[in-house]
């Protein structure tokens, strides 16, 4: 039943062929070993264990908030089926998300904007996306308002470029809640900031964890600012076509998720392996004459030496690297206007959990 629900939300031709099983409603809902599940929209389903293990964390998983960003939603299938199957045994409830479903369709990372930018409460843009990201946030609230214990929310991407670590968690930025950003009377607050799990992302085969240093409104911030969730992006690999992909690379965040779902502990390794880093700049593209300097096939986290010319802009001028080194993520000279075109980061020790 899941493995078709999958394929009903990512086919959309499968999808208007009369799936009534897979909508939300009383039709959308049913058993399988040791829980139910849910529809509770298109490409967001619920699972609810009969017994909720001692262990269990509330964990939104989502996948596919850019539409080529195949690696995950596979890895997604797996983890259903094995959950249906009855191979891993159902004792946490999980709230599971494909995101931006006609980009999924399309094989391409958005069609109007980029989702990944859009959660925030008040947003007051329209479009498909925009409403895309509104019904995902009153998704994650209801999931976390129904379970507010242990929150944890793992938003799962492939980058668009190689890497020095192909496999590596960015942790979003967070500061005490405004009392106008509290949720109502009715919802229970977290009390504390959450606790993050080095030692589990080092489990699950990261290589290195990036600390961002303001709000980006991407989904794994929404969960963490708003819920005060333990929340993470993380990038596993490169974009890749369906059926391209090597999911055994994936073999450690396979264990968490199969852990998660079970509700068992989850932080063995140690993090002797595990790289930190932190924002150290933005460059944002601010004019349409906005350039990088360095080649578009660049890697993730390659290092460039003080007094390198990094972006050209006719209208603000070159931006030369006065300090360093530092490396650079996410470079796209090709994104929006007022966009981040790029982060450069610097190494920095473990932080302690707050």
């Amino acid at each position: 039943m899941l493995d078709k629900w999958l394929s009903a939300t990512l086919d959309e031709a499968l999808a208007s062929e009369g799936f009534d099983s897979f909508s939300p409603g009383a039709a959308g809902q049913g058993r399988l070993p040791g829980g139910r599940y849910r529809i509770l929209g298109e490409g967001i389903l619920e699972l609810t264990p009969d017994v909720v293990s001692a262990d269990a964390r509330s964990v939104v998983i989502s996948a596919g908030i850019h539409g080529n960003e195949t690696a995950p939603i596979e890895l997604v299938g797996e983890w259903l089926a094995a959950l249906e199957s009855g191979r891993l045994a159902l004792a946490a409830p999980l709230l599971v998300i494909l995101g931006n479903l006609p980009s999924i369709r399309a094989q391409t990372r958005f069609v109007t904007t980029n989702l990944n930018r859009l959660f925030r409460r008040g947003l007051d843009q329209h479009g498909a996306e925009p409403e895309r990201a509104r019904e995902l946030m009153r998704a994650v609230d209801d999931f976390f308002a129904r379970y507010p214990e242990r929150r944890l929310h793992l938003d799962m991407h492939t980058a668009i470029r190689d890497s020095r670590y192909p496999r590596f968690a960015v942790v979003p930025y967070s500061e005490k809640r405004p009392e106008s950003e509290k949720r109502p009377e009715t919802e229970k607050q977290p009390e504390t900031q959450p606790r993050f799990h080095w030692r589990a992302l080092a489990a699950a085969g990261m290589q290195a964890v990036l600390l961002q240093h303001q709000h980006s409104w991407t989904f794994s911030h929404y969960s963490r600012h708003y819920h005060a969730a333990e929340a993470y992006t993380l990038e596993l690999g490169k974009v890749r076509p369906f059926g391209d992909n090597d999911l055994d690379a994936l073999n450690g965040m396979r264990a968490w998720l199969g852990a998660l779902a079970e509700g068992r502990p989850f932080s063995t390794a140690t993090l002797d392996e595990l790289r930190f880093f932190q924002v150290a700049h933005e460059l944002m593209r601010t004019s349409d004459t906005f350039r990088l300097t360095f080649a578009e096939n660049v890697a993730n986290f390659s290092e460039f030496p003080v007094g390198e010319t990094l972006a050209e802009d006719d209208e603000s001028g070159p931006f030369v690297l006065e300090e360093g080194p530092l490396s650079v993520v996410f470079p796209n000279a090709h994104v929006e206007l007022n966009a981040r075109a790029a982060l450069l980061v610097r190494p920095c020790e473990p932080p302690d959990s707050p």
